[in-house]
């Protein structure tokens, strides 16, 4: 596998002849160049600072040097530095501003820039002068005698006067050039190393990326939560109203026709589309009950209990909540008491929900056989990552013998409280306006 820093290359046997130890070299000279411009332009905007002026230019320096920095790393690490700036979610300058602003990102490369126009580039010079610039000046003994015609100062300090020294010095020199890439390409791979940790570090801003996942699944549930009602509605007020008149149209058609082989077609086909009007009607129940979005979850989880193939008493005391809570929670309740019907053996279950310190709490509990495993398709999986979205849990306790409780735990404000919390800003606004 070929090197791709120059720490995997120092162990390759032909590692002096190879590119890394003038990459390395490359690497350290372009360091130095761009710290001693960074040096200047920190000199210039901290004068600037002072007038509060410079403040937002000194934090655009600092992206703009993290972007060359993480060019320059291709020099010496061929693996790819990401980016570790987010997109701004509105459009804009000021979105920009503002997002930029509040990244740990930034402020690592302001810092990174200042670390590197005060520290770091006049190391660069020093190991590359050490490195490079040592051996080099040996080597260039025999060419600097021919020049001078009779001696030579090599590296201002040993005085050559013959070819013979000229020519140990460029051995020497040789000798160093070789010896030295080593620890040449040892720093460079250092100074890479902190570059990258500082500038492209593996885990980028990671509450920040956890929490626009977070927020970009919590988008995706809304978008299907908007889609149900959209198709729930379309069916309610399209299909099922064409299906209501032509159950009314068969009926007085079969009660208009003789008696006889047609009127007994036409029964026959007011039944069938009486039994698809039902199984409609059903249908759109479980795509999103009607009573769920005019009356909430309370009532949603009463009609629930009162359609359950098993008694079910419930206790329930439930304010308003978002739309997406009470989906989710009326969803659970759903599968939970389907899966009670079906596999439980129980008697009896129960729903207990209550909205206390900001959470909302959902138990479904019953009396069958126990030992209920999610693991074996109860389709309670993937409820469970719908809970997640929200920052919810759903926790099974069923040992063996039973009883089963399902809890469910979404923290969550109630509409009252989340309208409450709007209309200050609100009222602020219409005051600026």
């Amino acid at each position: 596998m070929e090197p791709r820093n120059p720490w995997q290359a120092l162990t390759r046997s032909r590692f002096p002849l190879g590119p890394w130890p003038w990459r390395a070299a490359g690497y350290l000279a372009s360091g130095a160049v761009v710290g001693g411009l960074a040096l200047l332009v920190l000199l210039v905007l901290g004068v600037f600072s002072l007038l509060l002026v410079g403040l937002p230019l000194l934090l655009l320096s600092g992206l703009a040097l993290g972007s060359v920095e993480r060019f320059r790393l291709r020099l010496v690490d061929l693996d790819p530095a990401p980016d570790p700036h987010r997109l701004p979610a509105a459009a804009g300058l000021a979105a920009w501003l503002r997002l930029r602003a509040g990244e740990q990102a930034t402020w690592r490369e302001l810092g990174y820039g200042l670390l590197l126009a005060t520290v770091l580039w006049p190391l660069d010079l020093l190991v590359l002068a050490a490195g490079v610039g040592l051996p080099l000046a040996l080597l260039s003994a025999p060419v600097q005698l021919a020049v001078d015609g009779q001696e030579a100062k090599v590296v201002k300090a040993y005085l050559v006067t013959s070819y013979p020294e000229a020519f140990a010095a460029a051995l020497l020199g040789a000798l160093l050039l070789v010896t030295l890439a080593y620890p040449l390409a040892a720093v460079a791979g250092a100074r890479a190393a902190l570059a990258r940790a500082l500038l492209a570090p593996r885990e980028t801003d990671g509450d920040g990326r956890i929490g626009e996942v977070i927020a970009s699944r919590a988008r995706l549930v809304d978008a299907f939560e908007a889609e149900r009602r959209r198709i729930e509605r379309d069916l309610h007020d399209g299909a099922q109203q064409r299906l209501v008149a032509l159950t009314m149209t068969l009926g007085l058609a079969r009660l208009d026709a003789p008696p006889g082989p047609l009127a007994e077609q036409l029964a026959k086909a007011h039944t069938e589309a009486g039994q698809v009007l039902t199984e409609l009607r059903e249908l759109i129940h479980g795509i999103h009950p009607q009573v769920l979005a005019d009356y909430g979850l309370g009532a949603a989880l009463a009609d629930a209990a009162d359609r359950s193939a098993v008694p079910v008493g419930t206790d329930v005391d439930l304010p308003r909540l978002p739309a997406s809570v009470e989906s989710a929670g009326y969803f659970v309740a759903c599968e939970a008491l389907a899966n009670i019907g079906k596999h439980s053996g129980a008697t009896r279950a129960g729903i207990t929900a209550r909205h206390t310190d900001g959470v909302l709490r959902l138990d479904v509990e019953d009396d069958g056989r126990g030992a209920a495993d999610p693991a074996r398709g109860t389709g309670l999986t993937g409820l469970a990552d719908r809970i997640a979205v929200l920052d919810g849990t759903l926790t099974i306790m069923s040992p063996p013998g039973g009883p089963t409780v399902l809890r469910v735990e979404i923290p969550c404000r109630t509409l009252r409280e989340s309208s409450a919390s709007s209309s200050p800003r609100t009222a602020s606004s219409s005051a600026r306006d």
